[in-house]
C-alpha cells in the first residue's frame, strides 16, 4: 500500500508539474507535438547549426517535435522547405509534412540501410539524436545502453556527415558521462556541453554537441 501511496504522490506530482510548465504551455501555442522542440531551439540559437538548403536527419524522432522545428527552420517563410529533414525512430510517428520517416531500430543493419537509401548518398549538414534507451534503474546496464546509443550515432555520423558538420547527441551526467565525452572529443574539432533552460533542472539530462570531423 505504501508503495501505490508513494506512486500516487509521484503521478500527481509529474501532472501538476506537466500542466503548469510554461514549455508545455508554449509548445500547445505554437503547435508542437512536446516541449522538446524548444531544447532543440536553445541549442539552434546557441550554435546556430540550422539554416534553409540543408540535409539534416533526426535521429530518436517521435513524438515528432524536433522534426517540427527542424522543417520549420528550412522554410523561415512558411513556404516550401528548402533542404529536406529525414526521420528514424523505434515508435511510430504521425505525418510531418515535407519530412520523410523510417520506423525501426537504429541499431539493426536493415533499417540503417533504408535510412542510407534515402540519403541517396548525399552528405549532411547536421544529425540530431534524441534517442535514449528505456531505462532500468541499474546504473551500469543504463549507462552501457546509453553509450551504446551514442556510439551508433557518432559512427553513423562520422560515416555520413559533411567535413564541418554537426552532430547533436542527448547524454545523461552520471556513470559513463566523461567517456562520451572523450569519444566526441576524439571524433570532432569542437565540442560544446550545453543544457537547455528548457530540460528540466532536475534532469540529468544534457548535450553534446560536437562540429567538424577529425582525420582518423
Amino acid at each position: 500500500m505504501k508503495i501505490r501511496t508513494k506512486s500516487r504522490k509521484v503521478d500527481k506530482a509529474w501532472l501538476s508539474d506537466h500542466v503548469n510548465d510554461p514549455y508545455v504551455k508554449l509548445a500547445q501555442r505554437d503547435g508542437y507535438r512536446s516541449r522538446a522542440a524548444y531544447k532543440l531551439q536553445e541549442i539552434d540559437e546557441a550554435l546556430g547549426l540550422v539554416r534553409p538548403g540543408q540535409v539534416v536527419v533526426d535521429l530518436g524522432s517521435a513524438p515528432g517535435a524536433w522534426s517540427q522545428y527542424l522543417r520549420r527552420r528550412l522554410a523561415p517563410a512558411g513556404g516550401a522547405a528548402q533542404g529536406e529533414v529525414i526521420a528514424l525512430d523505434l515508435l511510430p510517428m504521425e505525418p510531418v509534412d515535407g519530412v520523410r520517416f523510417v520506423q525501426g531500430d537504429f541499431r539493426e543493419a536493415e533499417v540503417l540501410a533504408q535510412l542510407e537509401a534515402l540519403l541517396a548518398g548525399r552528405k549532411l549538414d547536421l544529425v540530431v539524436s534524441d534517442m535514449a534507451p528505456n531505462l532500468s534503474g541499474v546504473a551500469p546496464a543504463d549507462a552501457a545502453r546509453i553509450a551504446h546509443l551514442v556510439e551508433l550515432a557518432v559512427d553513423f555520423a562520422c560515416a555520413h556527415l559533411k567535413p564541418q558538420g554537426t552532430l547533436v547527441v542527448k547524454v545523461f551526467h552520471g556513470s559513463g558521462h566523461s567517456q562520451l565525452v572523450r569519444l566526441f572529443k576524439d571524433r570532432f574539432r569542437t565540442v560544446k556541453p550545453i543544457k537547455p533552460k528548457a530540460s528540466r533542472a532536475r534532469s540529468a539530462e544534457t548535450f553534446l554537441a560536437g562540429t567538424g570531423l577529425k582525420a582518423i
